[in-house]
């Protein structure tokens, strides 16, 4: 059932992020080749009657494409000039790029809108709902209520920034500011550790609200919150505070994928919620061979006045997607590391 569910929820985010793509460049007028979920052999193909596009599923379930004349194919010889990619107006061909992207954002949103309505939603704020006397928050002065409002001067958002700024910054005294009562006042809590993990002593607020209007509030709060996670790692990535080890690939995924369905359907849909805000993200990188890659050339050309000479950035996207390979295959070693250790 695990590699069903890893299946599912791989081919939908890559279905929503390829449709939309697909979308905006039919709507452009651009001519497809090929609609594929899937890389690899094909296993299932048909076409439309009156469309020139190929539908397919191919054999692994780890990407997908749209293929687009005026992309290097050979066909497009055949191809009329103003239904390739490359001779479309600017905002046509910037529209159907970033159109993926939009896509994943969009489609994490109405997933955690309908959990909330269907289940209820906690509040994304970080109030403080319990301190247990036994450890350091309690000492320090944590007091039922209070609000986090920043650690180490850093402003806390929600309850998912806190904890990831928590996470990073285990093992020494954390500086919290609290709200109470309408006034901020500043505390010291040094974590307790057990069995390698640290401990504050305290819950936050997870009550269960349910409204629809408050539904609509927190699918718009809770994919900004991942975004802006999405943010935090790339540059605690960079500056070292988190390494290449703690990133997970395919079968990293699939693990957490096992787990999700153990937790039932409504952990599987906000697995899958987040995992589409991370293809987005990603996407939205400015990486060669991704469409942030592309979406830099086509900023670039506008501010150059005209495009990049075209093998110049296609020998760029070869390299970047050459480079993309090698860290995959690092991160499939990290994930058997893990499995195996």
């Amino acid at each position: 059932m695990t590699l069903i569910f890893f299946i599912i929820i791989l081919g939908i985010t890559i279905f929503v992020h390829e449709l939309g793509h697909f979308i905006f460049a039919k709507k452009a007028g651009i001519y497809v080749y090929e609609f594929s979920i899937g890389m690899g052999p094909k296993i299932f193909k048909f076409n439309r009657e009156n469309d020139e596009t190929t539908y397919s599923i191919r054999l692994f379930p780890i990407g997908g494409f749209v293929q687009m004349a005026g992309e290097t194919n050979e066909d497009d010889k055949n191809i009329k000039d103003d239904q390739k990619l490359p001779n479309k107006s600017w905002k046509d061909r910037f529209l159907t790029i970033i159109a993926g992207i939009t896509f994943n954002f969009i489609f994490a949103f109405i997933l955690f809108f309908i959990l909330a309505v269907s289940s209820g939603y906690m509040n994304m704020r970080p109030y403080i709902a319990e301190v247990d006397e036994a450890y350091p928050s309690y000492e320090a002065g944590l007091k039922e209520g209070d609000r986090i409002a920043k650690v180490d001067g850093k402003t806390v958002f929600t309850t998912d920034h806190l904890q990831l700024l928590l996470l990073t910054r285990i093992g020494d005294e954390v500086d919290f500011t609290l709200e109470r009562d309408g006034e901020f006042l500043e505390i010291s809590i040094e974590p307790e550790e057990e069995d390698g993990a640290y401990l504050y002593g305290f819950l936050l607020d997870g009550t269960i609200n349910k409204s629809f209007f408050g539904s609509i509030g927190y699918a718009f709060l809770k994919t900004a919150a991942v975004i802006h996670q999405m943010v935090l790692i790339i540059t605690y990535l960079i500056t070292g505070v988190v390494s290449l080890n703690n990133l997970a690939g395919p079968i990293g995924i699939y693990s957490i994928v096992g787990e999700a369905s153990e937790a039932g359907i409504t952990s599987l849909v906000y697995l899958n919620a987040v995992i589409s805000i991370n293809v987005g993200f990603i996407n939205l990188l400015p990486i060669p061979a991704f469409d942030g890659g592309r979406l830099m050339f086509l900023i670039i050309e506008k501010i150059k006045g005209k495009p990049v000479d075209p093998e110049l950035e296609n020998t760029i996207h070869a390299v970047g997607f050459f480079l993309l390979l090698l860290l995959m295959i690092l991160i499939t070693f990290n994930d058997l590391s893990r499995i195996f250790n």
